[in-house]
C-alpha cells in the first residue's frame, strides 16, 4: 500500500534537499524534529506527490515508538494521509497527470515534502476542497464510510453507536451516518468532547466516565457501566443496530452488552491500547455479527470497493453533507507538538501539518 522504506528507495542525490520528519530509532513523539534529506525519485507504478498537507493520526504516535503493527526499517517518516500535487508519474501509471491535485494514503512517509503513493490509493481533489480538508479525508473518512456501509451494512433509520466519538474517525462517522439517515449516539469522555460530538451532528452524547450517584465508585464488578444502561435507555431497551468501535478494552465489552439483536459491531481500532477478548456466547445469544475493518490493504485487496467508497464520499462533500473537523493546522516543524496533543488526548477531530 505504501511507501518503500527510506533505505530501500531511490533518492535524487544532488537535488535540492527536502524537509522531512525522520525516525532513526524508536522514539517518543516529543523527540521528533525536521531534518533535511535527499528527495525520493518516482518509483515504477507509483505517483510522486509534492505534499502540501499531511493529517496526523493516533497510529502515527504508535509507529514512531515501535508500538504499531507496521514496524518500518530505519530511517523512515511517519504519516499516512497526504494531499498535494502530482510531481511525476512512474512507469505504467496513466491514472493522473502532472499538476493534478490529489489526496492519497500511504503506509508511512507522509511527514515529508514528497512521497510516492499507489495509484489505487490516490484520488482527485474536488475543486472546492482545500489541501487541509483533502489530507483529512483518505484514512479517516475512508475508514468511517467502509465501516458503516460495506462492513456495517447501515440502513436508513437505524441507530449507530460511535465510540471515541470526538476523535477523527469518530467525528467522520457521525457526519457520514447522519448523511445516510441514521440516528447517532456518541460515546466520549467529558463535557467538552460531548459538545463537540453534538456539534458534529450526534443526536445523543453519552459520557462513558459517568457514574451512578448512589455508587460513585461503581465498585461492583458484576454491575454494568452506567453508559451501557444509557445506550439501552436511549433505544427503548433495544440497543444500537450498528456499533463503530474504536477503543477496545472495557468499552468493547460494554458494546457487546448494548448492541441490538441482530446488530453489527465493527471493530476499527484499539485507542485504549487494550485488545479485548470477546465472549462468544454473546455473539450467539444476541444473533450479532462481529466484523473488522483493515482499511489500508483495501487498495490491493478491494480496489473497486475502495474507489466506489471514495466516489460516494466526494459526492457527500460536494453536497455539503460532510466536512472534516480540524482542531489545528500547524507547520511540519511542529509535528512533535501535534503528536503529543494526539497521544495525550488533548485534541479533537484532526490535526493537519502544512508544508510550504
Amino acid at each position: 500500500m505504501g511507501l518503500d522504506t527510506m533505505r530501500e528507495r531511490e533518492t535524487c542525490v544532488g537535488a535540492s534537499p527536502m524537509k522531512a520528519v525522520v525516525v532513526q530509532e524508536w522514539t517518543k513523539p516529543s523527540d521528533l524534529s525536521v531534518s533535511q534529506i535527499d528527495p525520493p525519485t518516482v518509483q515504477a507504478g507509483r505517483i510522486l506527490i509534492d505534499v502540501k498537507a499531511v493529517a496526523c493520526n493516533f497510529s502515527d504516535t504508535l509507529i514512531v515508538q515501535g508500538k504499531y503493527q507496521v514496524k518500518p526499517a530505519f530511517p523512515f517518516s511517519p504519516g499516512g494521509e497526504v494531499a498535494g500535487v502530482v510531481k511525476e508519474l512512474g512507469e505504467g501509471v496513466t491514472k493522473f497527470a502532472v499538476g493534478d491535485r490529489v489526496m492519497a494514503y500511504v503506509e508511512y512517509g507522509g511527514y515529508a515534502e514528497r512521497v510516492n503513493a499507489r495509484p489505487e490509493a490516490t484520488f482527485p481533489i474536488p475543486g472546492n476542497m482545500s489541501f487541509s480538508h483533502a489530507a483529512s479525508i483518505p484514512i479517516v473518512y475512508g475508514t468511517s464510510y467502509v465501516s458503516l456501509v460495506p462492513r456495517g451494512m447501515l440502513a436508513k433509520g437505524e441507530t449507530v453507536l460511535v465510540t471515541a466519538a470526538a476523535g477523527g474517525v469518530g467525528l467522520a462517522t457521525i457526519q457520514i451516518a447522519k448523511a445516510l439517515g441514521a440516528r447517532v449516539i456518541a460515546l466520549a469522555g467529558g463535557s467538552e468532547k460531548l459538545k463537540i460530538t453534538l456539534d458534529a451532528g450526534a443526536d445523543i452524547a453519552i459520557d462513558y466516565r459517568a457514574v451512578r450517584a448512589e455508587r460513585p465508585d461503581d465498585a461492583d464488578p458484576g454491575r454494568e457501566p452506567l453508559w451501557v444502561e444509557e445506550v439501552r435507555n436511549a433505544t427503548d431497551g433495544r440497543g444500537a443496530d450498528v456499533v463503530i468501535e474504536n477503543v477496545g478494552g472495557d468499552i468493547f465489552d460494554g458494546c457487546t452488552r448494548c448492541v441490538a439483536w441482530g446488530g453489527r459491531i465493527v471493530v476499527v481500532g484499539f485507542s485504549s491500547g487494550e485488545i479485548p477478548f470477546v465472549k462468544a456466547n454473546r455473539i450467539m445469544l444476541k444473533h450479532i455479527s462481529l466484523v473488522g475493518v483493515h482499511f489500508g490493504p483495501m487498495a490491493q485487496n478491494a480496489p473497486e470497493e475502495l474507489a466506489a467508497s471514495f466516489r460516494a464520499l466526494m459526492q457527500l462533500y460536494e453536497e455539503g453533507r460532510i466536512r472534516p473537523s480540524i482542531w489545528k493546522e500547524l507547520p511540519l516543524e511542529k509535528a512533535s507538538e501535534a503528536l503529543q496533543a494526539l497521544g495525550g488526548r488533548k485534541s479533537w477531530g484532526k490535526i493537519v501539518l502544512t508544508i510550504g
